[in-house]
């Protein structure tokens, strides 16, 4: 049974350094993340990212997911417009269609940045979700999307933190990973959303969307974006 760990780099992302591996399959660490503890197994790093960040070493179970292997992994399921174009949600979409998990948790993703102190484990650092982008008008839809796509997998996605959070995932506790289920969501609502995504046309193979961005219309963004908030 795989159970994955996605890792951001929010300020309760620490919270994780001494929980033992188990029960862990998978460790995929977002951006700086790999940073928090030397176990992980996947960093998730968008081209933009300064690569003199990244760890200069890797063991034998260690690999870097770039652009060539999380972009058709996001496009198998809908795409960066309807997925969302934030590093927290292309690894949950990477690690749904590449690993196959039963369950993936979330930690360290929350996406709430105060005015004032820790924006980051690290200190402070650039809130990219919060970026004026037309595929983040919703964290909370996008989060939504995401958790009923899981579902129909088979995979339950939870939250370990127990911040505030952008994200609509149950929250959890590391000793309940092995026990969580997904939840059920009617076929035919996921079906008429999933429809109403399609027939906007969308759809960008080469994952860099902000180059086509004047072809979206955001009030359809948003409306499909409250059928998805409509299914949390």
């Amino acid at each position: 049974m795989t159970i994955a760990l996605i890792l951001g780099s929010g300020p309760n992302a620490i919270d994780c350094r001494d929980w033992p591996r188990a029960p862990f399959t998978r460790i995929v660490a977002i951006n700086n993340a790999w940073q928090v503890r030397p176990d992980w197994d996947d960093v998730i790093f968008p081209e933009d990212f300064d690569r003199a960040r990244l760890p200069k070493h890797l063991t034998g179970h260690q690999t870097f997911v770039e652009a060539a292997a999380y972009v058709p992994a996001q496009n198998a399921l809908g795409g960066f417009v309807w997925g969302g174009g934030t590093m927290a949600f292309t690894a949950g979409y990477y690690a749904l269609h590449a690993l196959r998990p039963k369950v993936i948790a979330y930690l360290g993703c929350d996406m709430v940045y105060p005015d004032r102190g820790e924006t980051h484990f690290y200190g402070t650092g650039t809130p990219d979700p919060l970026r004026d982008d037309v595929t983040l008008r919703s964290l909370e839809a996008k989060s939504a999307r995401l958790m009923v796509l899981a579902a129909r997998q088979g995979c339950a996605l939870v939250n370990l933190s127990g911040a505030d959070s952008r994200l609509v995932f149950p929250r959890a506790t590391p000793s309940m990973l092995e026990t969580v289920r997904p939840r059920a969501f009617d076929p035919a609502r996921v079906d008429a959303i999933l429809a109403a995504e399609r027939a906007q046309g969308y759809e960008v193979p080469s994952g860099r969307y902000w180059l086509e961005e004047d072809r979206f219309d955001p009030e359809q963004i948003d409306r499909i974006d409250a059928l998805w908030l409509g299914m949390a």
